[in-house]
């Protein structure tokens, strides 16, 4: 309580130090979207971190019913960052959700699902800490124009970068053209400038950048990718980010978009997630022989993944559009393996792991459509499971293929297992396979049936909406 204490009376001091006006307390709903509420600084003070502020929590996307709606958001002490909008300066809390009359830990709340998964961890002995490192790939467009407006029928998408505007003008050369974007440098990267001041934005938050590039996609297509982190702390910086990403290109008059597929033909935007433990600050993944450089705990965390992979993506991949981007071709992953440096492969080896530093494994089919809380706290737990069963990835058929999956034949590749073709798909897989996501109380079967009514609801709604292709194919009939 003295530590809690100390930290809330830092908050206090600093935020009013920072000369903001007024207070945003912040928190994310189920589905990964951010919801605030501003208070005049006037009224900030130790009552807002003690009984905190209530709101209506049957507004908002999975949390509770009309008539019993009412939750309390608490601002962590320790997460805000001041920012400036149109002359006004605010600080911006992450907050935690409570019962209104009880005062207990909201159960739905995406952020405390993380806490109760570091918790669990610590429990079961395997490790004191985990690390995620993200990868944010989005892209940035001049314009996005929505054909339609009760039900819309099309976009259309403006990109000088790759000539994708009314009059096809290419507005810097050398033009970038088709899939060649990577590591591309000005004139032909145009968004150089605006991604230093997203970094610049993101570091001024409290965000650890590792770099940023102009991804493979013409069309604008960036990645920013952030240092490891703890998985809550993760999260946090991942909805942070993408906040600021987007307010900063907004600020230039330019649309950025996480969307995963915006673009038939082109690269699909991920989130990648490197991961690996920690107990008494070793790195437990490493080890200087074997497969990758990499421990039993390794090898099995990676078999809890794969294991659980298909239920694993109704919250890695949470949008329809999702699984428009997990299609060959485009080093997405469409089959269940891992693999030493294999961008085909689900699970990737970074190559070069000879230190124990620099051991980890990487996620590839996530996107930013996923709410960073639940996704992070479902890998871990996935993870958790491979370890404690015993899972041997190679036993279980999931590799290793060092070769590009995308190239072996239909009959070759029977006896892997793929990836969901369709969120609903996923959503299904979740259904069957939830058990591991319930260990250490850390997901409840509540919050988890609420999900999938959600994303049902989703698919639902998606799939009575008619297609632009289909009015293309089917117009004539």
């Amino acid at each position: 309580m003295v530590r809690k204490a100390d930290a809330i009376k830092r908050a206090i001091v600093a935020t009013r130090r920072s000369n903001v006006e007024y207070v945003n307390l912040r928190f994310a709903d189920l589905a990964g979207r951010w919801h605030q509420v501003t208070i005049p600084i006037s009224n900030f003070g130790p009552h807002i971190f003690n009984t905190g502020v209530v709101f209506d929590g049957s507004s908002v996307a999975g949390f509770t019913r009309l008539e019993s709606g009412d939750l309390r958001l608490v601002p962590d002490p320790d997460v805000y960052f001041v920012e400036e909008m149109d002359s006004i300066r605010a600080a911006s809390f992450i907050c935690n959700c409570f019962e209104a009359d009880t005062g207990k830990p909201f159960s739905r709340d995406p952020r405390l699902v993380t806490e109760k998964a570091e918790q669990f961890l610590a429990a079961t002995g395997i490790a004191d800490k985990a690390f995620f490192m993200p990868e944010l790939e989005f892209n940035l467009f001049d314009d996005i124009e929505i054909l339609g407006s009760s039900s819309p029928t099309g976009y259309a998408i403006t990109s000088g970068e790759a000539g994708l505007d009314p009059g096809s003008r290419i507005k810097a050369f050398p033009w970038l053209g088709d899939k060649r974007g990577y590591h591309a440098v000005p004139p032909g990267d145009r968004w150089w400038a605006l991604r230093c001041a997203m970094v610049s934005a993101m570091e001024a938050a409290g965000i650890p950048v590792k770099y940023s590039h102009h991804e493979v996609g013409s069309a604008g297509q960036c990645e920013i990718e952030i240092r490891p982190g703890t998985p809550k702390r993760t999260a946090d910086h991942i909805l942070i980010g993408k906040y600021l990403i987007k307010v900063t290109a907004a600020e230039e008059d330019v649309v950025a978009t996480f969307i995963p597929k915006p673009l038939y033909g082109q690269p699909g935007n991920g989130m990648h997630f490197h991961q690996y433990l920690m107990k008494k600050g070793k790195n437990i993944f490493h080890r200087r022989s074997g497969y990758g450089n990499l421990s039993r705990i390794a090898l099995c965390y990676i078999g809890g993944l794969l294991k659980h992979g298909r239920a694993l993506l109704a919250f890695t991949c949470a949008s329809t559009n999702s699984y428009r981007r997990l299609v060959p071709g485009f080093e997405a992953p469409t089959c269940l393996v891992y693999a030493i440096g294999n961008r085909s492969a689900a699970v990737r080896i970074p190559k070069g792991m000879g230190l124990a530093r620099q051991a980890r494994i990487e996620f590839r089919p996530s996107d930013a459509s996923a709410n960073p809380y639940l996704a992070i706290a479902a890998m871990l737990l996935a993870g958790i499971d491979g370890i404690i069963n015993d899972v041997d990835p190679e036993k279980e058929g999931f590799g290793p293929y060092d070769l590009d999956v995308f190239s072996l034949g239909d009959l070759e590749r029977k006896g892997l297992q793929p990836v969901p073709y369709s969120l609903e798909e996923a959503v299904d897989a979740l259904r069957q396979d939830r058990a591991f996501l319930l260990k250490g109380g850390v997901f409840t079967e509540d919050l988890i049936e609420t999900y999938i009514e959600m994303k049902t609801k989703e698919v639902r709604e998606i799939s009575r909406h008619p297609h632009p292709f289909e009015i293309e194919r089917y117009l004539d009939c």
